[in-house]
């Protein structure tokens, strides 16, 4: 007697236990630490957890975070693009090692990315030195920050236009060409909405990968109070110093703009088909 053919298409044992152990470790693994972080946050009630975000150091290092890490965004969508064009648009002699470069930053240890720009931007370095006698800081201030986010962001821009570029009808610059547009509107005409998507995912990828930095950022930012001390970095700290509900308020406001960040860029990539940058 034959089956029916919907009892062909049914899963069988072993892979309906797959997928329960698969959906379980995502959940253990991923909803169970964030929903324990919102209670442990939310714990005291809501009076409670706006007083201990709105402390001034508290205050002080969301602020600081999300402004640089809104900047680096901005930044890695402009940079990363003109990267992206060079790598595909231009013969370059030693365009694999300079791709190879663009990728560096996922593999270095961002606490070793951290050392780097001390030893390279620090007050006793040659560069530090010169710019300290023009009275301007990088290491230990917050043009340290923002070099080291921009160091570990550089990939997601550059990845994410890269491949719409690389996929781009030659026919159409061609035509535009054609009919007399110059390179400004060519560009504006032909590349930019292809491109506009893919870098705005991107980018805003970048600015969700800044926001919880931690590695880099203990080493080249000082860390000091109300200056240069960033979220993550002070939820860090709250822990060690035994306050576990400051931390998690301060790590669940951090934790709420990121997933906005990487929500705006799912939307993106959904609305308009664009990939993902690498991650």
């Amino acid at each position: 007697m034959s089956l029916p053919l919907g009892h062909a298409l049914r899963p069988g044992p072993l892979e309906r236990a797959l997928r329960s152990g698969l959906v379980l470790y995502i959940v253990l693994l991923v909803a169970v630490p964030l929903l324990a972080l919102g209670y442990v946050g939310l714990a005291d009630g809501p009076v409670q957890f706006w007083d201990r975000v709105t402390a001034p150091v508290a205050r002080s290092a969301v602020v600081l975070t999300l402004w640089t890490a809104l900047l680096v965004g901005v930044i890695d969508t402009l940079v990363g693009t003109a990267i992206a064009w060079v790598l595909v648009r231009y013969p370059l002699t030693g365009r694999s090692v300079l791709s190879a470069m663009v990728d560096l930053p996922l593999a270095v240890p961002t606490l070793v990315a951290g050392v780097m720009l001390a030893i390279l931007y620090g007050p006793t370095s040659v560069v530090g030195e010169r710019f300290g006698l023009w009275g301007i800081e990088i290491v230990f201030a917050r043009p340290g920050i923002v070099l080291a986010l921009l160091f570990v962001t550089l990939p997601f821009v550059v990845r994410a236009v890269e491949p719409v570029l690389a996929e781009l009808d030659p026919a159409e610059e061609e035509a535009a060409i054609v009919l007399g547009a110059g390179p400004l509107k060519t560009f504006v005409t032909v590349f930019l909405p292809a491109l506009l998507p893919a870098a705005l995912s991107g980018g805003m990828r970048s600015l969700g990968r800044a926001l919880g930095e931690f590695g880099s950022i203990i080493v080249v930012a000082g860390n000091i109070p109300l200056a240069t001390l960033t979220a993550p970095v002070f939820i860090f700290g709250e822990i060690e110093s035994g306050a576990p509900r400051v931390a998690a308020a301060v790590s669940t406001v951090i934790l709420l703009f990121a997933l906005a960040a990487y929500a705006g860029a799912r939307l993106i990539e959904q609305r308009t088909g664009a990939r993902r940058a690498t991650s």
